[in-house]
């Protein structure tokens, strides 16, 4: 069943990917640009950034820092002067290993500030131009809906052994993902939440274990675009792996907490 609009074509649609100067978001920006979307690409690396463009012609690279609000709201508003806005794509990200007898305070509010803050200043920036972009599209009888998708992770579906800091932000997006298709898809805007599971991308390239079903930013970026195409909300990858951890959502507390324990001994003090 199809929750959000069938994407056909993406020609004539101007999608903004913030995060997309390396791994999935520069992969999925890469992959929309040879379907014909028109791609605005945001991160803080100007040097990332351009070389996409490059690489990229028609491409448009717009630096930006999501964790300054003034930096996020002056890009929007740069956005929308150049014209409609049909798709934003968050998929910003700051990952380090961390467990509860090891804290650094620092690195978890860097962590809230990037995963979560950050898509909450661009939502705070976009949302309302949406919106507005939505009754004219009403009243002017055009069918073209908005859309918003963050990019969570499975690592958000329950707590997880070294994921301190990095979890609880994805299970947050994972939660206003939801409340964000309860509130816009109503008033004509789409939203879609994408739990990826391992990549290889520059934030996993620091696991010190073995990564099970690991696909590359390529694979992932194609997952996802079929995944709008279908109209889906949720979007997780590879199915072999993340169909797995939906059956962890479902364990008793005992059950999960003790396959949890053997899976990663807890660490001494």
């Amino acid at each position: 069943m199809s929750l959000n609009t069938r994407i056909t074509q993406w020609a004539g649609r101007t999608v903004w990917l913030i995060g997309a100067s390396t791994g999935i978001g520069r992969a999925t920006a890469s992959q929309l640009h040879a379907l014909g979307a028109k791609v605005i690409v945001s991160a803080r690396s100007a040097q990332g950034l351009d070389a996409f463009v490059s690489e990229h012609p028609g491409s448009q690279a717009l630096a930006l820092d999501v964790t300054d609000t003034a930096s996020v709201q002056a890009a929007a508003a740069q956005v929308h002067a150049q014209g409609g806005l049909d798709w934003v794509v968050y998929c910003a990200g700051h990952y380090r290993e961390m467990r509860a007898n090891a804290i650094d305070l620092a690195d978890v509010l860097r962590h809230n500030d990037v995963n979560y803050l950050g898509a909450m200043r661009v939502l705070d920036a976009v949302t309302p131009l949406l919106l507005k972009q939505a009754k004219a599209n009403s009243l002017g009888g055009v069918a073209q809906r908005g859309h918003i998708s963050l990019m969570a992770s499975v690592a958000g579906y329950r707590g997880l052994p070294k994921s301190l800091a990095y979890g609880p932000t994805k299970a947050a997006l994972i939660n206003l993902a939801e409340t964000l298709y309860l509130d816009l898809h109503p008033q004509g805007v789409d939203v879609s939440l994408v739990n990826p599971g391992f990549v290889d991308t520059p934030l996993t390239a620091q696991n010190e274990f073995t990564m099970p079903a690991l696909l590359t930013p390529a694979q992932a970026a194609q997952a996802i675009v079929k995944g709008w195409a279908r109209g889906a909300f949720e979007i997780h990858f590879p199915k072999r792996f993340t169909l797995w951890l939906k059956v962890l959502r479902c364990l008793p507390n005992p059950v999960f907490f003790a396959l949890m324990r053997r899976v990663s001994p807890p660490e001494a003090a």
